[in-house]
């Protein structure tokens, strides 16, 4: 039998009577993902997913990794099936492991007997199999602490399975079962992680990244890009709204006091990406601000940005330090692209003195020097949208 991948269920399996829509949403992800390894039987049963090729050729080490960034899936593992016969488990557990049978010091043989109409139970197969794998390979030890390797059996409906330890898999809730936000894209290092964190809890994402040519560069746009696709892997699916934000800006440089630039600015953001939420049918936005890390981010500060909106603000590394969110940065593989020395437009024309306890009256006071409407009309009616998607190998193609 051919060698299919075996996904281990997450929260999904406390949703109760909701659990068949987790489940139906998180195996449409699946398939989505997969699509360009090629023909894959994707069905679940007993809280385990099946993830099968159904022709030669298939792609394994790409719907294995695939996999493996799916959110809602707890653990992931390739494995061989068999037929429900203890001699049989025995043959394929020495034909699937025997290199990494052969290259332990100590092992153990663990099973999970879901079909109980079976005849053996977890107990006697584990016995039977790790006692003739023991006489097969006699340099193993036999550990059932901490051994070096672990065979695991699971005996289920339609066959017998023989795999090596699972590996993590993105945890969470499928995409698309919380809703939609609007996540705000910079091209620093805590953005795409909030991005990422908000979707690991089943959160579709448009992204908004706010563009200031000429103080910013083509290549600082291209880096947030570049940014996207790399949390596609993740998050699946999205739009990136550029929005020129230049005028804005220097209006603000032009009319307000300088240690409020930053945030006047930041109360503009939040209007624009409450109003592409509006458009997409967003019901909250997403950003990167942790508590005091900058000026802008004190508590009177955020309840500043905040006074501008109608919609909840998520907030996903609030509680964060720095070392958390750059540890995170580096497990999803946006770090590199977010140092690169590239600029973005909350570095332009940045205060000397930047207020960090502001008095919203005043800063509402301050406003008033701005034809906010105009500027928020124009904004968003050259606003540029990109469709981001997992990059595909040439060689392969994906059916629409």
């Amino acid at each position: 039998m051919n060698e299919i991948v075996l996904l281990k269920l997450g929260e999904v399996v406390l949703k109760g009577l909701n659990r068949r829509s987790f489940e139906d949403k998180l195996m449409a992800n699946i398939r989505r993902r997969i699509q360009h390894c090629g023909a894959f039987s994707v069905c679940s049963k007993q809280s385990t997913i099946y993830v099968e090729p159904q022709e030669d050729g298939c792609d394994m080490d790409g719907a294995y990794a695939a996999c493996r960034q799916v959110f809602g899936v707890i653990a992931v593992t390739r494995a061989r099936p068999c037929a429900k016969d203890k001699d049989a488990i025995l043959n394929c557990a020495k034909a699937y492991l025997d290199g990494e049978l052969r290259a332990a010091k100590s092992f153990k043989v663990e099973t999970k007997r879901a079909d109980k109409l079976f005849p053996m139970t977890s107990m006697e197969i584990s016995q039977y199999v790790g006692g003739l794998l023991h006489e097969a390979y006699p340099h193993l030890q036999v550990d059932v602490h901490t051994p070096e390797l672990c065979v695991h059996v699971e005996v289920r409906e339609k066959a017998a399975y023989v795999h090596g330890p699972s590996q993590p898999g993105a945890g969470g809730l499928p995409i698309g079962m919380g809703g939609t936000a609007v996540s705000l894209l910079s091209g620093g290092i805590d953005s795409p992680v909030s991005s990422y964190m908000i979707a690991k809890r089943g959160v579709r994402l448009e992204l908004v990244h706010f563009f200031s040519p000429p103080y910013t560069s083509p290549q600082a746009k291209e880096k947030v890009v570049r940014l996207a696709r790399e949390l596609a892997p993740w998050c699946g699916r999205m739009t990136l709204h550029v929005i020129p934000f230049t005028e804005i800006q220097e209006e603000i440089r032009r009319a307000c006091p300088e240690d409020h630039f930053t945030l006047i600015m930041r109360r503009f953001m939040m209007r624009l990406a409450e109003a592409v939420a509006r458009r997409t049918g967003a019901k909250s936005l997403v950003t990167g601000e942790c508590l005091g890390q900058v000026a802008s981010q004190t508590m009177d500060a955020l309840t500043v940005s905040d006074d501008v909106c109608t919609l909840p603000v998520l907030r996903p590394v609030i509680g964060m330090d720095k070392e958390e969110i750059v540890r995170y940065s580096r497990k999803i593989g946006t770090f590199d692209t977010s140092i690169l020395p590239y600029e973005d437009c909350c570095t332009v024309f940045t205060p000397r003195h930047p207020k960090t306890h502001p008095v919203l009256e005043e800063v509402r006071e301050y406003e008033k020097a701005l034809d906010v409407a105009g500027l928020m009309e124009r904004a968003l009616a050259n606003v540029e949208r990109i469709k981001i998607a997992m990059e595909i190998p040439e060689t392969q193609s994906v059916s629409e």
